[in-house]
C-alpha cells in the first residue's frame, strides 16, 4: 500500500529541492494530488495476476488465441518517466481459456509498477504460462520512452519493441510467424 504521508513529504522536499515555493498557490495542494494519483498509477503492486487469471473456461479448439493493441502506461524505474504503448499477446490454449479482459488486465497489474519494457514482457508471458498453462504465449510490447524523447538523446516517435517466447513459440518458427502476421491485420 502506498504511503500517503511518505509520498507528500517527499513531493515538498523535491519542490523545494528544484527552487519552488511549495506555499505559492498554485503548488500547496500538490503533493496531496500526486499522493493520490500514485495510488491510482502505482496500483499494481497491490494486484495480482491469479485474481484474474484463475477463472478460465474449458475449450475444445486449441488455436491461437491473440489479443492485439492493448493500450498500456507505465513508469521507467531508472528515471521515474512515463513509457507508453501497445502490449500483443498470443497463447495457445491446452484445453482451457481465459476471458480477454483477463489479457488486458495481467498486462495492467504489471504496467502499474516502477518497470523496465524487457521486465514487463516477460512478467505477462510468465503469469500467463503459469496460471493458464497453455502450449505457449508470445507477447510482444512497443513503447515510447519519455527518457528518451524529453531528456538525453531527445529522439520523439522512436519506439522500443521487446519479445518473449514461452512454450511452443520457441520451437516452432510457423507460430511466430502467424503471430506477426496476425499483427498486421
Amino acid at each position: 500500500m502506498i504511503n500517503q504521508e511518505k509520498v507528500k513529504q517527499a513531493v515538498r522536499l523535491l519542490l523545494e529541492g528544484i527552487g519552488e515555493d511549495i506555499n505559492r498557490e498554485g503548488l500547496v495542494e500538490t503533493p496531496d494530488r500526486i499522493a493520490r494519483m500514485y495510488e491510482e498509477i502505482y496500483g499494481g503492486y497491490e494486484e495480482h495476476t491469479e485474481t484474474y487469471l484463475a477463472k478460465t473456461f474449458h475449450v475444445k479448439n486449441n488455436e491461437m488465441v491473440v489479443e492485439k493493441d492493448i493500450t498500456f502506461y507505465s513508469t521507467c524505474e531508472h528515471h521515474l518517466l512515463p513509457f507508453y504503448g501497445k502490449a500483443h499477446i498470443a497463447y495457445i490454449p491446452d484445453g482451457k481459456v481465459v476471458g480477454l479482459s483477463k489479457l488486458a488486465r495481467t498486462v495492467e497489474v504489471f504496467a502499474k509498477r516502477l518497470q523496465l519494457q524487457e521486465q514487463l514482457t516477460g512478467q505477462i508471458a510468465d503469469a500467463l504460462m503459469e496460471y493458464l498453462q497453455p502450449k505457449g504465449v508470445m507477447v510482444m510490447i512497443e513503447a515510447e520512452h519519455m527518457c528518451m524523447t524529453m531528456r538525453g538523446i531527445k529522439k520523439p516517435g522512436s519506439q522500443t519493441v521487446t519479445i518473449v517466447k514461452r512454450g511452443e513459440f520457441l520451437e516452432n518458427p510457423i507460430l511466430e510467424d502467424t503471430f506477426f502476421r496476425m499483427l498486421r491485420l
